[in-house]
């Protein structure tokens, strides 16, 4: 066979198997059908039999509804009824309970009779406003609403209680050894009374228009909060003692022990045992300053040590209650918010802390005219304590702000205006301290040893403290100075550097007026000493209390100004020394060693005129070395190390000169009584020099 027969044949058959596979399709197509048909005519059936069905329960269930309904209806109206019938007699059925008060049968049973009478006068207000049953009603309302004011103001008397003083110098203590997550709550009131003066508060305000209540809780937390903050100023002065003395001994502190700690740890006792370092610092501080060594009798000056540099427990006190204020009131806010409706807090808020914040403004007044009156007499000394109040007042004034937000204008411009008063203050007395130094009289108090003048000293005292308030002194003198800055313009670093201005103006001051004092000195050798005196002891002030490292921030040559000044009064000084030198440096007819060589190697003696001029130089220089010490051990230089390092100067100046010219005519037979020419050997010398300075010598 050919291949096109071969081929026609397979594609015949192929032909063949797909007519089959159409015809098998076909069939089990027209199977489908006959399926589809019977599944329809099924749910046709069943659909039919459900509408059946429907139409038959629907009028049953219909009619079960309105059965049930009218069964609620019922009940309803029953229940309405009762309740309706209960308003004609709540009143003689409660009044019994009303007179007795919510002390006896127990406040919620008391507000739920009372919620009982409020139904009743609602009803009768709504549907018969002129029934007899209105009138019992109101009556037994009425009481019972004011017995529950009267139990609200008796629960507040009977459990208020001012704050502990201990607690509240437990609650402010900054201690490191406290833990500082330890953080003091303060407890008011008993957790059950606050819980029941919230629901008498809060059915008050719901249900009447009454604030009486709120009027009761403001007059008792109010006194609560003076009591308390009186309570720790008087404790504070307890254990004070209103002494130095007694302040440093705590042995009688009344901080009673807690639990797991021993009376002497108790954090209340840390706060005062704080006070107490602060005044020893003090103390300690302004007993450096004297610029006098122990023994030393100081002539023609009359400096005391401030007794404000040794206590100013008031002082403390006021910052302590400054601190105690902001606790106190921060608490009365937390305690208000669980009784009084937010609506109210504000209000009610402000009225609790206005005594007590006039009080305590009042006395910050009364801290800022003192400063003012201390002014006026020129007692700088106390108005540093103007310092500390302003650096505390301005660390915690944020927070005075935050609790105080919301108060009335007034109220929040309390603390700005003694703020911006002591600030004021601060400045005045900053400025008239300056013009002081500059116009001390040229002869006030003059030193007649030449020893450190009472002015410098005050001005040390004075300054050395305002280290420790540099931003808060710096920024007085920026806000209230005579070129006022705007405050925001007023940061740390332009407040410290606005007090190196200060004090470096203010030292330069005192320099020219003592320059002009020193010239009030008849003796001229006097003046470089009082100069010399004085320079040193500021300079060396400066650098042990860390202003000059200030001041260098501002000028950084004032401390070589000083080194310079002192290198320059002393060699002023060692002109008082030229006539001594006079004589034994021979500046007048001296003898040539060559002289001197041949009067030694042959048997010739001195001239007459050569013995009287050897004679005139050795009498000349016991005569002029006697007068130095009849002069100068009446000066007094007071720093040891200055004195010491004066006395060597000496003599490494004179005893090196005299050694050569002794040496030189010793051994010259200038005169019979040789004793009488020579009295001073070296060491006599020496002793002279160190007889200087000291008039017990």
């Amino acid at each position: 066979m050919s291949a096109t027969s071969i081929q026609k044949a397979d594609i015949d058959n192929k032909l063949d198997r797909e007519k089959n596979n159409l015809l098998n399709l076909h069939e089990a197509l027209n199977k489908s059908n006959t399926n589809t048909n019977n599944m329809l005519t099924i749910l046709q059936s069943f659909e039919n039999r459900l509408m059946k069905l429907e139409s038959t329960v629907e009028p049953v269930y219909n009619e079960t509804e309105m059965l049930r309904r009218r069964q609620e209806n019922i009940e309803k109206t029953m229940v309405t009824l009762d309740n309706v019938l209960g308003y004609y007699h709540v009143a003689k059925d409660v009044e019994e309970f009303i007179k007795e008060g919510p002390h006896n049968c127990g406040l919620e049973k008391y507000l739920s009779i009372m919620d009982r009478l409020v139904q009743a006068h609602n009803y009768f207000n709504k549907h018969n406003p002129t029934s007899l049953e209105l009138t019992d009603v109101i009556r037994v309302y009425d009481d019972g609403k004011e017995a529950l004011v009267i139990e609200f103001r008796t629960l507040l008397g009977r459990h208020c209680r001012p704050v502990p003083p201990v607690m509240i110098l437990d609650m402010i203590s900054t201690d490191e050894e406290l833990p500082a997550a330890d953080d003091i709550q303060l407890e008011h009131l008993p957790e059950k009374i606050l819980t029941e003066l919230s629901l008498i508060s809060t059915w008050l305000f719901t249900n009447t228009k009454n604030t009486e209540y709120m009027k009761d809780y403001t007059r008792s937390r109010s006194s609560m909060l003076i009591k308390s903050l009186q309570g720790l100023k008087d404790h504070m002065k307890t254990s004070t003692g209103n002494s130095a003395i007694s302040l440093f001994s705590m042995a009688n502190s009344p901080a009673p022990s807690g639990k797991g700690k021993t009376p002497k740890d108790t954090p209340g006792r840390k706060s005062v045992r704080k006070m107490a370092h602060s005044f020893k610092r003090k103390a300690a501080t302004a007993l450096m300053q004297s610029p006098f060594d122990p023994g030393h009798k100081r002539q023609g000056s009359h400096v005391e040590l401030p007794k404000e540099e040794i206590l100013d427990v008031e002082v403390d006190i006021y910052i302590t209650e400054l601190s105690a204020l902001l606790k106190l009131i921060q608490s009365e806010a937390q305690l208000m918010s669980g009784i009084i409706a937010d609506k109210h807090h504000r209000t009610v808020f402000d009225n609790i802390i206005q005594e007590g914040l006039d009080a305590v403004i009042k006395n910050g007044e009364l801290l800022a005219g003192n400063a003012k009156k201390s002014i006026a007499k020129h007692d700088f000394i106390n108005v540093l304590s103007v310092f500390p109040v302003l650096k505390h007042l301005r660390s915690i004034k944020p927070e005075f702000d935050f609790t105080l937000e919301g108060c009335a204008t007034p109220t929040r411009a309390k603390l700005t205006s003694l703020l911006s008063t002591l600030g004021s203050t601060a400045a005045k007395a900053l400025e008239e301290f300056a013009l002081s130094i500059k116009s001390d009289p040229e002869k006030a108090s003059m030193p007649k040893d030449g020893t450190v003048h009472e002015l410098t000293n005050r001005t040390i005292i004075f300054l050395e403290p305002l280290l420790d308030y540099a931003d808060t002194a710096g920024a007085m003198l920026l806000l209230h100075g005579e070129q006022a800055a705007p405050s925001e313009a007023v940061d740390v670093k332009k407040s410290k550097l606005k007090l190196a201005d200060y004090i470096t103006k203010t030292l330069s001051a005192l320099g020219l007026n003592l320059s002009i004092k020193a010239e009030t000195y008849s003796d001229p050798t006097l003046r470089p000493v009082f100069m010399l005196n004085n320079y040193h002891y500021i300079l060396k002030s400066l650098r042990r209390s860390g202003l000059l490292d200030l001041i260098h921030t501002w000028n950084k040559d004032v401390g070589q100004f000083y080194e310079d000044r002192i290198n320059e009064q002393k060699k002023a000084y060692s002109e008082s020394w030229s006539k001594v030198m006079h004589y034994i440096t021979e500046v007048h007819e001296p003898i040539s060693q060559q002289r001197i060589h041949a009067l030694e190697s042959s048997k010739e003696k001195l001239k007459d005129k050569e013995r009287q001029n050897i004679k005139d130089k050795f009498s000349g220089f016991n005569k002029e070395l006697e007068d130095i010490l009849r002069i100068q051990k009446g000066y007094a230089i007071p720093d040891p190390e200055l004195r010491e390092h004066m006395k060597k100067d000496n003599k490494d100046f004179i005893i090196p000169a005299y050694r050569m010219f002794l040496d030189k005519y010793k051994r010259l037979n200038f005169t019979k009584n040789p004793e009488k020419y020579v009295k001073y050997s070296i060491q006599d010398v020496a002793d002279v020099v160190d007889k200087l300075f000291d008039m017990s010598a």
